[in-house]
């Protein structure tokens, strides 16, 4: 698991922001009771609170690093570490707050007595070791919330990755049985078939590999795969359309999403027809989703003993569907209908 950074890049802003926020409004509180008192140098509350805050804030992300550095530690270990970094945390927001003042009052020409350094040593310390137990209790729940959320993404990408590694082998097994039935029949073609089945397994698996990738991406391996079975059942009963325009081909979805559902149209409607069948595949972006369908259209009798069809759609359809649930939750669709001469399954995915 890759460490995480002490301040992301897109928190940076909100966290000085925050900070500042923080400082207005002890200054304004302050201010106010500063008025009534009748002092003269309104400036005075928001150098007192806007001086520790300066120190705080950055003193906050070194407490959250240590916390994290102390994690996994015996306890002695991580008890010791903390009264540590409290003690270290009270001299350096003591030192630099004070420091502070005194140069902004020496500038000023305006005199500081900050009281007794033995009461200030006593206060400012308690104070510190409050805010330095707040600020670990609050960065061990967030380096918590943190782990755990990528664990869960790594869990999702391995059960993805799971999913993909189940496509190819059914995919290469179902291939390898169409291929098989022209072995005797036509040597030659068997032989160019497996040529071409060794270079779409090539390109399957770079794209696997990559783990996502575009519509147009995924539909220079549908392409291939049809291609393929064109030889292996001839052009004269297997039409093949694909229809994506060039927004659709730009947008992103895991990789080999697709392969299945047009496998299961060639081995559930080609292979069980005697006469001719459609696939057609089209992918449109409408507004924030992408909507892909893959139909096929039977236009022969069926065979004595057709194949039986699934409600669900078979090993395929589940595992893509298993596949839109682990990438998008509940934010995707994926409707099946069988027919009694075709089938057209419809996906809606989420355009990040």
């Amino acid at each position: 698991m890759r460490p995480q950074p002490l301040l992301p890049r897109p928190w940076r802003l909100p966290y000085a922001l925050f900070w500042i926020a923080v400082g207005t409004l002890l200054s304004v509180a302050e201010l106010l009771d500063y008025v009534r008192s009748g002092r003269q140098h309104h400036w005075e509350p928001w150098l007192w609170e806007f001086s520790s805050v300066v120190f705080v804030a950055p003193l906050a992300l070194g407490v959250h690093g240590w916390t994290e550095w102390l994690r996994g530690r015996a306890w002695p270990a991580q008890a010791a570490g903390h009264v540590g970094g409290a003690l270290t945390y009270a001299v350096l927001h003591i030192v630099g707050m004070y420091g502070l003042r005194a140069l902004v009052y020496t500038q000023a020409g305006v005199p500081y007595d900050s009281g007794p350094w033995q009461h200030v040593l006593l206060y400012e310390t308690a104070k510190d070791a409050v805010s330095y137990a707040t600020l670990a209790l609050i960065s061990r729940g967030i380096w918590t919330a943190q782990r755990a959320a990528a664990m869960e993404r790594e869990l999702a990408a391995a059960r993805l990755a799971r999913l993909a590694d189940q496509v190819q082998p059914h995919f290469l097994f179902n291939t390898l049985n169409l291929v098989s039935s022209v072995m005797y029949e036509d040597v030659a073609k068997a032989d160019r078939l497996l040529c071409q089945l060794a270079d779409l397994l090539r390109q399957t698996l770079a794209a696997q590999q990559r783990g996502e990738h575009t519509v147009g991406e995924e539909l220079a391996l549908i392409e291939p795969f049809l291609a393929l079975m064109q030889s292996r059942f001839g052009e004269e009963r297997l039409k093949v359309e694909i229809d994506a325009d060039a927004t659709a081909r730009a947008c992103r979805l895991p990789a080999l999403l697709l392969l299945a559902p047009v496998e299961n149209a060639i081995k559930h409607d080609v292979a069980r027809h005697r006469g001719q069948v459609a696939v057609r595949v089209s992918a449109e972006r409408r507004e924030a989703a992408l909507r892909i369908e893959v139909v096929s259209e039977c236009l022969g009798p069926l065979e004595p003993e057709p194949l039986p069809t699934s409600p669900s759609g078979g090993f395929g359809l589940s595992n893509l569907r298993e596949r839109l649930h682990t990438s998008y939750g509940a934010e995707a669709r994926c409707t099946f209908e069988a027919m009694a001469q075709g089938a057209r399954l419809q996906l809606e995915l989420p355009i990040a």
